[in-house]
């Protein structure tokens, strides 16, 4: 018989002819072009309701383009002039300043103008809006620019107030983060601490971060036991205790708070509890809503099963074979908990801790309910700016801060502990 000898260097081909190295790249390819479009709309979900509000958040807390685009020639003119020099601007800043005004002079420029410059200018905005209406009715004709300016208001004839004008014009700026930790720019364009009636943000940073590791150091001790027992009674009562745990998340977060807020007032249930059981007489009733109390009580409750669920997570994969050896070796319970039980359930502890310490820095509806005015955390204030004074460029300066403290958090933990070990249920 005989045998037809094989060309070793000629390529392996399909039954199609077309080479197997060829083949197996295009099918390769074909199912990463599946698998792609598989995840097309999740990854489009995430850039629309994640990356993208993020990122424009980011943009906004250094976009600064209202003074620069609505008074261009004031602001060129102020970029030779040096506040530092304490003398005003020449009389061609003023006259810009002057033609600028009178022709945006309508209510909803110059509101625009007046309003960006109001945030580090208090009374800048009837200031401007007043100037700029004497401009546009010709009411400071027959003197130079900067004599009718100093008529119409003697704040003009400061150098702080040209100063600002100066600063607000400035796209990119870092004026919002300035801000943000109560600082501003002096006349001389230096960063300086804020008056003391000013300074509010780095004081409810310190607070949001105080209540918040409360609220987790809480939240761990009270969910410690309630996971340690959820592990060991028989499964047709946890499976019963677990619903109980979960039933707070088939209720509102609106509806959870305002009962709070029935419990806890002055003459609420639990003020009503005290006084029949004599705890406390009727004019000594606590005061348990719109303060901090308030908030940490009601946090605490709403945040807790993010506390229980991984624990329990954790806690049920734990032998109890493990404790009975440590005690057969002369381990007393104490110890062998120590030793032997809690240190298998740090997984289940760092989750938990990081997910409600997060979830309470960044938590508005229950401190703006029950709050009042001294158990606001910086949301609060973060909402305020969004909805209420409009200064957008603030608020994403603080929503930024508090993101890259979360970040910095997130990187600590995987550093020390590792996110692979993180075990959430």
């Amino acid at each position: 018989m005989a045998v037809t000898a094989v060309d070793a260097a000629a390529p392996i081909t399909t039954a199609d002819g077309v080479p197997l190295k060829v083949s197996l790249a295009r099918t390769e390819r074909r199912k990463t072009v599946t698998a792609f479009l598989l995840v097309a709309p999740l990854l489009a979900f995430i850039l629309v309701t994640f990356v993208f509000p993020i990122g424009d958040m980011l943009l906004r807390s250094v976009q600064n383009p209202v003074v620069a685009n609505l008074l261009p020639r004031t602001i060129d003119a102020l970029e030779s002039w040096d506040p530092a020099s304490g003398e005003l601007p020449p009389e061609a800043v003023f006259a810009a300043a002057a033609e600028e005004f009178a022709r945006r002079h309508d209510e909803k420029l110059i509101g625009k103008i007046s309003g960006r410059i109001n945030y580090d200018l208090s009374g800048a905005k009837s200031m401007i809006k007043k100037t700029a209406r004497k401009f546009a009715r010709g009411q400071a004709d027959g003197v130079t620019a900067r004599e009718a300016f100093v008529n119409i208001d003697k704040r003009w004839e400061k150098v702080r107030t040209w100063a600002i004008i100066k600063q607000a014009g400035r796209d990119p700026t870092p004026a919002y983060y300035a801000n943000a930790v109560d600082r501003t720019y002096n006349e001389a364009g230096d960063v300086v601490a804020q008056p003391e009636n000013r300074q509010i943000y780095v004081k409810l940073f310190v607070r949001t971060l105080w209540v918040s590791l409360a609220i987790t150091v809480a939240c761990l001790l009270l969910a410690y036991p309630v996971s340690y027992i959820l592990s060991i009674v028989p499964t047709r009562i946890s499976n019963l205790l677990i619903i109980m745990v979960l039933l707070p998340f088939w209720t509102s977060l609106l509806v959870r708070t305002t009962s709070w807020i029935v419990l806890l007032q002055s003459q609420g249930v639990i003020n009503d509890l005290l006084v029949w059981t004599g705890a406390i007489d009727d004019e000594g009733r606590l005061s348990l809503v719109y303060n901090m109390t308030g908030t940490m009580i009601a946090m605490i409750q709403i945040l807790l099963p993010f506390m229980i669920l991984p624990l329990f997570s954790v806690m049920k994969t734990i032998s109890p074979y493990h404790i009975r050896a440590a005690k057969s070796l002369g381990a007393s319970p104490a110890k062998a908990f120590w030793t032997v039980y809690f240190p298998q359930t740090l997984p289940g502890i760092g989750a938990g801790s990081l997910l409600v310490f997060i979830l309470s820095v960044g938590y508005y509806i229950t401190p703006a309910l029950v709050g009042g005015r001294t158990g606001q955390l910086i949301s609060n204030m973060i909402a305020y700016h969004m909805q209420k004074s409009l200064n957008w460029g603030l608020a994403a300066a603080l929503g930024a801060i508090l993101l890259g403290g979360i970040l910095a958090l997130y990187w600590l933990y995987n550093r020390l502990v590792g996110i692979d070990k993180m075990k959430l249920g």
